[in-house]
């Protein structure tokens, strides 16, 4: 795909979610969707999951949610039939614990390698396999610095295409969409590798 034909895409397409998700999924390619269920998150997993049931569905459980977001988890994987594939940590919780104590605060230079641990090594897992060539995700602009310079539709160095049909959504368009499908919610979220809003866990600076 050249940045010619990328820049197209999102100018005709970038506003449009629905239409994305359609153009992505008929590249006919593989495809896998992220979610940490956060709050919103069963907008981007029915949007997939409504033109191809069968996508991968990719949570790297990190062991520290709250158990809204694990109920949460359940609620919406039963709705809508997904293909959930959960990575966990090479280490459970309680063993990294145990050696290691409570999760580090930002400001402690072993963050990065707790981070590396619960979130990426298990992402990097899950690359190896599914091998996927088209990647959804729910990231939105109003995140955070770094996701507000992105585009809808990207390419990273591996080729892998990442798709961001949200992006632009406010949080009542998200509402709104949940309520008009009866999609369930989850509010009670907690990041342990972001730490505070508006910082980046380190999963879109290294994909």
């Amino acid at each position: 795909m050249s940045s010619l034909n990328l820049t197209q895409v999102n100018l005709e397409l970038g506003h449009n979610a629905p239409g994305l998700v359609q153009w992505a999924l008929g590249l006919g390619k593989s495809a896998i969707v992220t979610t940490n269920f956060r709050p919103f998150e069963a907008v981007i997993l029915h949007m997939v999951a409504q033109v191809r049931p069968d996508v991968p569905v990719i949570w790297m459980d990190n062991g520290y949610n709250t158990e809204a977001t694990y109920r949460f988890a359940d609620a919406v994987t039963r709705q809508l039939e997904l293909n959930l594939r959960t990575y966990l940590p090479l280490r459970s919780r309680a063993h990294r614990e145990a050696v290691e104590g409570p999760t580090p605060a930002l400001d402690d230079p072993r963050h990065a390698a707790f981070t590396e641990e619960v979130k990426l090594e298990p992402f990097a897992r899950a690359l190896r396999e599914t091998a996927p060539q088209v990647w959804f995700t729910a990231l939105r602009a109003t995140d955070s610095a770094v996701r507000a310079q992105m585009e809808p539709v990207s390419i990273n160095p591996d080729g892998l295409i990442k798709v961001a049909p949200l992006l632009h959504w406010s949080s009542k368009d998200l509402y709104d969409y949940c309520e008009k499908h009866g999609l369930p919610n989850n509010f009670d979220y907690a990041d342990p590798t972001k730490g505070e809003a508006q910082r980046e866990c380190g999963l879109h600076l290294a994909h």
